[in-house]
């Protein structure tokens, strides 16, 4: 725009709002374009030695008339000049640089103190024109100069933003951002700003110096140290340390400043309950789990406390990091409570079975998370006693007592079973044949080694999934325990025979079970062509044509799954059986919901036979001290052998196939309990084949889908104190979660926040899961604890509003979900230091 233009325009606007402008040309260089200019209702009038009589003329001749008052030359002093009322009540044109900026900006001159004070940022265009797109007519000084930071850190121009750029940039090691902020003459503005936002001050301050005075001082609020900045710095802290943004940023000065500080030595002797509530720095987790570890093992907290701890500490920065280690100890407390309740005492063989798919599987369950949760933390050192406590019960008041009371009856019994519970070689009969009386496909999940603990996990699993409902039920495996004779024993039969042979397989009928031809020949002898045996691996690949295609031409679907045996069979891989039983539940799954989705309504889940395992290595104890004598040896395990003429041992129970209800005359021997027979070149620690309650139980699960959802989000009430009036700068609430969450019923996640009636946040804000299954009601509450922002302050006298919000499904909207009033009183001397 040429410069005529430019001014014409700026002196338009001034006398849009005055109806005299005073025009100093400091370098005497735009007479001519004064004498050129001509303004529409404005009369030009030249400064030089009239100042008296235009000013008689502006104020009493003509007080409407506007004025243009131009003087060639620098503004005069003040005490020489004779108009300075006047230009102090109206406009002043000026045509230097600042003033060139201001037109640019379309700001006023009330603004040229701001604008010059500033000069280094204006000199570049880009930082300008982003400027003029934020600019509002009503801005305030502060407000643009808080845009101004705003645009210096690439940030909102808010102060939490502006601060939460500045402290990313010091946690990547560089100074761009606050080096620009000092060329652009800002930095005395943001330390105001520091000090009215968060109440921080220092004699030199610092980026560096307010981040450890932030950590230092939010930590002492949770605690009791010298305490120097506001509860607002405590909620930029919390806000800064959950933003996805920001977090990175958050956890490397968090943990540079933990040493400056002197975290350690201060949380070494604090007691871990007292700390709860704290996250800022990942020592405080670790100080709060290794005390959980002792106080856990020392078994002198209760299990309700440790559930609630570690529910707690879900809502730790630091949690994704720490999450296998808070779940081992809440499961080693589980265990040893479980463990310390259990009555393991039967009167029969079937007492054991029910007793054990009731009540004691439980334990197994137990033992397998606690174990897998360790493993997954790599933190055998921490969790070394603990761990050493866990098996030593697990193996000895557990595994090995229950492994000899069992053993009593299975020494008793003239033949296996254990009526009313199904065995295992009348599962097609019994839980496939009433299907296919009423026309209806089936499909059957074997996961090979599914013990029954896993089946129970797995219900739980199935049932969580909207529209799926599932029944489980015990079943009694063949003995010995091992893949060949299960896998036989799930499909149709009349006979099931071991082959006479030192091979181990194992017969249907006359024809071999072994592999997935072999069994599918044995499917289509029994239902006229119409059934199929598949491999996971292999159903998995199908497309969803295929999936259909699959299920339309079979009436019976047998699909082999095969992780946990693969796993737990091998020694070298033995010890990471846990880790298969984790995927296998996650496989099936998907593998329950790809037969829905191909239209399948009717699955059943079960298992070969089940195992024992225990995570250390055996002691010489555990093996059988005799070796297996007899006329012929055909097939040895580690729980079982195969043979003719087996000589009886004390040590090991001999039965006929006869009594096992099998055709043929080979005989078994197991070694008594839990105990190993010695094999060369196998692993120890998962073994399966034998008659304890972990090898013999197995599941069957019943799943159907439904067209209806089912699925309900469990209740969450606030409890209000005894008072509705918030009368300091914190308040603390109980969110009460109405009952257990249960497979149908679910956890809610709900946001958390206090509000003024026009929706401004005005405390930190807090994101909460209700998912506790505990049965007692003070075990679901959750205490949460407020801290309200300098914006609180303007709501005294008001009321606000304490606002749970839950998302919108799929969306990053939130509604509100429950909400309570109170009323802010604050006494005049919160507003004191001390």
């Amino acid at each position: 725009m040429p410069v005529m233009n430019r001014i014409e325009a700026a002196l338009t606007k001034l006398f849009d709002r005055h109806r005299i402008v005073f025009w100093y040309d400091a370098k005497q260089e735009l007479r001519d374009d004064f004498e050129a200019l001509a303004l529409p209702g404005v009369e030009k009038l030249k400064l030089a030695n009239n100042e008296y009589g235009i000013k008689y003329r502006i104020l009493r001749e003509q007080p409407e008339q506007k004025f243009l008052l131009y003087r060639e030359g620098p503004q005069p002093d003040d005490l020489d000049n004779w108009l300075l009322d006047v230009q102090l009540a109206h406009g002043e044109f000026r045509t230097d640089q600042v003033a060139i900026w201001l037109s640019e900006l379309e700001l006023g001159p009330e603004f040229t103190e701001v604008v010059q004070a500033h000069a280094g940022f204006f000199q570049t265009s880009k930082r300008k024109d982003a400027l003029k797109k934020l600019l509002n007519t009503d801005d305030s000084a502060v407000l643009i100069r808080l845009k101004m930071l705003g645009i210096c850190t690439g940030s909102e121009p808010r102060m939490d933003a502006v601060v939460e750029n500045l402290l990313q940039e010091l946690a990547e090691g560089r100074d761009e951002k606050i080096n620009l902020i000092g060329r652009c003459s800002l930095d005395g503005f943001l330390w105001e700003q520091m000090t009215r936002s968060y109440g921080y001050k220092s004699d030199e301050p610092g980026i560096s110096d307010f981040a450890i005075e932030l950590f230092k001082s939010c930590y002492a609020m949770g605690t009791d140290g010298p305490v120097k900045l506001t509860g607002d710095a405590l909620v930029f802290l919390k806000r800064w340390k959950d933003s996805r943004q920001f977090e990175d940023g958050f956890e490397t000065l968090s943990g540079q400043y933990s040493g400056i500080l002197g975290i350690e030595q201060d949380l070494a002797k604090r007691d871990f309950r007292e700390l709860i509530e704290l996250d800022y720095f990942r020592l405080i987790d670790q100080k709060i789990i290794s005390d959980l570890v002792r106080a856990v093992a020392d078994r002198t907290v209760s299990i309700g406390d440790v559930a609630i701890w570690v529910r707690q500490r879900r809502q730790s920065h630091w949690y994704r990091e720490y999450r296998d280690l808070y779940e081992a100890v809440d499961y080693a407390a589980q265990f040893t409570h479980a463990l310390g309740e259990a009555k393991l005492e039967m009167n029969s063989l079937t007492e054991g079975v029910q007793r054990y798919s009731r009540f004691w599987y439980l334990l197994d369950q137990l033992y397998r998370k606690f174990t897998y949760h360790v493993r997954m933390s790599g933190q055998a050192s921490l969790m070394g006693g603990l761990t050493e406590q866990v098996e030593n019960l697990y193996s000895n008041n557990y595994l090995l007592k229950l492994g000899d009371r069992f053993q009593a009856f299975v020494d008793a019994a003239s033949k296996w079973e254990a009526l009313p519970v199904r065995k295992q070689n009348e599962f097609f009969e019994h839980w496939v044949r009433p299907f296919l009386r009423k026309d209806n496909k089936v499909c059957v999940i074997i996961s090979d080694a599914m013990r029954y603990e896993i089946g129970d996990e797995l219900l739980s699993l199935i049932r969580q999934e909207d529209r799926y409902s599932a029944e489980l039920e015990p079943a009694l495996s063949m003995l010995p325990s091992y893949t060949q004779l299960g896998m036989a024993a799930l499909l149709p039969n009349k006979t099931l025979a071991i082959a006479d042979n030192e091979s181990g397989t194992v017969l249907v009928d006359g024809q071999s079970s072994q592999g997935t031809a072999n069994r599918t020949k044995v499917l289509q002898a029994a239902l006229n062509g119409k059934g199929e045996a598949i491999q996971a691996e292999d159903f998995m690949q199908l497309d969803r044509d295929g999936c259909r295609e699959l299920l339309k031409a079979n009436d019976v679907l047998y699909i082999y799954h095969n992780r946990i045996d693969h796993t737990g069979d091998k020694m070298h891989s033995e010890g990471q059986a846990f880790e298969a039983a984790q995927l296998t539940l996650d496989e099936i799954v998907k593998l329950v919901k790809k037969l829905t989705a191909a239209n399948a309504s009717n699955i059943l889940v079960t298992a070969d036979h089940g195992f024992i395992y225990q995570n250390r290595a055996l002691e010489e104890s555990d093996y059988s001290s005799l070796d297996v004598e007899g006329d012929a040896i055909l097939y040895r395990d580690r729980r079982f052998v195969l043979g003719k003429g087996l000589k009886n041992a004390q040590s090991l129970r001999k039965f006929t196939s006869e009594q096992l209800g099998l055709s043929g005359d080979v005989e078994v021997q197991i070694p008594k309990s839990i105990n190993r027979l010695r094999l060369k070149g196998s692993g120890s620690r998962f073994v399966h084949g034998g008659a304890t309650l972990q090898e013999v139980v197995i599941p069957v699960l019943k799943i159907n889908k439904k067209r209806q959802s089912d699925v309900t989000a469990v209740e969450v009430d606030i409890l209000r104190g005894a008072s509705s009036v918030i009368t300091s700068g914190q308040l603390a609430v109980i969110l009460y979660q109405a009952g257990p969450v249960t497979d149908k019923i679910q956890p809610r996640v709900l946001r958390a926040g206090i509000y003024t009636e026009s929706g401004d946040l005005i405390s930190d804000s807090f994101e909460l899961t209700f998912d506790l299954g505990s049965d007692n009601p003070r075990e679901r509450e959750l205490q949460v604890r407020f801290v309200l922002t300098r914006k609180a302050d303007e709501a005294n006298g008001q009321e606000v509003i304490l606002r749970l919000e839950e998302k919108h499904a799929g969306t990053s909207h939130y509604k509100e979900y429950k909400s309570l009033r109170y009323l802010v009183r604050r006494s005049f001397t919160s507003d004191f230091d001390f």
